[in-house]
């Protein structure tokens, strides 16, 4: 978990980004990290009930719901970039493995360690208490990881 080679993996297969709890109110972390993800070229879907759309983007209620809607679309969700309290995040993570999303991020400050042992267990890339969009730009800064053979 956290490792370099493992974030490196992750931004470079990343296309989808499910954010749960993404927020329409502006100045949230989750809007501002996400408009810089958009921006970066990653595609943004947010999951939140309580909204219909943020940066443009359908807003789902659920990961199942998303990942029904991209289906019939012919795409996936290759990670799960997760800003809701740490209490949520075990359902979140058995929702991950159900679904086989293939990655989870659990933004700064959200942090459950069993349930992150979970998810590297069930084969999911995992990352805990980091920043997406600051690891993004240190990522796009610093020279690549040769992957090992």
């Amino acid at each position: 978990m956290n490792e370099p080679e493992i974030i490196q993996k992750i931004l470079e297969s990343t296309k989808t980004i499910a954010v749960v709890g993404l927020s329409d109110t502006p100045g949230r972390a989750s809007t501002g990290v996400s408009r810089y993800m958009q921006e970066a070229g990653y595609r943004i879907v947010p999951v939140n009930p309580e909204v219909e759309s943020v940066l443009g983007e359908t807003a789902y209620p659920t990961l199942d719901a998303a990942c029904e809607a991209l289906a019939a679309e012919g795409s996936e969700i290759d990670l799960v970039d997760v800003f809701r309290a740490p209490s949520f995040v075990p359902e979140i993570v058995k929702d991950v493995m159900r679904l086989k999303i293939p990655a989870v991020w659990l933004q700064l400050g959200v942090c459950h360690g069993e349930a992150a042992d979970w998810a590297e267990r069930a084969g999911v890339l995992t990352v805990m208490d980091r920043c997406l969009m600051q690891e993004h730009a240190a990522w796009k800064r610093a020279p690549k990881v040769e992957a090992s053979a």
